[in-house]
């Protein structure tokens, strides 16, 4: 079996739904075992809640992360800060240098998801600098190939690169993922799980 986990952060639920699309790809194949964690929360709670923060995720908490060494792949999803990472998922892959220098997390997968505010707001960039941090642990790379046809829809606005999957929020927050974002989404969690699952031979 193989075991995959799903880690993001979500200030206001868009990468938590891509997170659940992911993970609902993900178990679609058999003998996979997937876990969805979100990691811990930095900003104040009461400035979280006058931001509008979304407060009522079921996810648990990921604290440590040692717990990462027990999965066969890793798909990481957080909104883009100037095109890079959020801070909250920063903080904790700063924290998972004893597993760097052990290299327990050397030829496992690795795969990553992002949401913007506009069309152009970084989404590449954040999906790249995710996988420098996988890569400097040794992972190797999965990213959304374009047999997934939903990559090349042209008829609509759409987030979704070969990098990973992505949704565009808006700049008030106030769009959802799209059918065609959770398309590439559920499509990158079964590749990922395909990959481990042909790995674990």
């Amino acid at each position: 079996m193989s075991k995959i986990l799903v880690l993001y952060y979500s200030s206001y639920g868009h990468i938590e739904t891509l997170a659940n699309a992911v993970a609902e790809g993900a178990r679609g194949v058999a003998g996979t075992q997937v876990d969805l964690y979100r990691v811990a929360e930095l900003v104040p709670a009461d400035v979280a809640e006058k931001s509008g923060y979304k407060a009522d995720s079921t996810a648990a908490v990921l604290d440590d992360p040692s717990l990462l060494a027990e999965y066969d792949a890793i798909l990481v999803g957080t909104p883009t800060r100037f095109g890079n990472m959020a801070s909250q998922m920063r903080n904790f892959w700063d924290k998972t240098g004893g597993l760097w220098a052990q290299g327990k997390l050397i030829g496992k997968l690795g795969g990553a998801f992002t949401s913007t505010a506009s069309q152009h707001g970084g989404q590449e960039t954040t999906l790249t600098s995710i996988h420098t941090t996988l890569l400097h642990h040794g992972m190797a790379i999965v990213g959304v190939p374009y047999s997934c046809a939903a990559l090349s829809e042209l008829e609509e606005v759409s987030g979704g690169t070969p990098y990973g999957a992505t949704t565009i929020a808006g700049g008030d927050g106030s769009r959802q993922p799209s059918e065609n974002e959770l398309t590439i989404a559920r499509f990158q969690g079964q590749h990922i799980a395909e990959m481990a699952a042909k790995l674990a031979g």
